[in-house]
């Protein structure tokens, strides 16, 4: 945990594990673990970009992981 994208990047990491638990946990879970595979991914090659030091497709790779997130997973959507 050296860099800020490190920390980015498990702190993205960590709110996608809280919503799965969240949303497994219900009787009818809006989305299947197949729908958090592309935003791990994309933490994980946003962090390996960023620590070889290329600042510009590691930041883009984290903007599509939170835009991701939003538009597919609907964090903040009502019950």
């Amino acid at each position: 945990m050296e860099t800020v994208y490190d920390w980015v990047s498990v702190l993205v990491f960590a709110g996608l594990i809280t919503l799965f638990l969240q949303r497994s946990s219900m009787e009818n879970p809006p989305d299947t673990i197949w729908h958090y595979l592309p935003p791990a991914v994309g933490c994980a090659l946003a962090n390996y970009v960023g620590n070889e030091g290329y600042m510009i497709p590691a930041v883009a790779l984290l903007v599509a992981v939170l835009a991701y997130t939003h538009i597919v997973l609907k964090p903040f959507r009502s019950r």
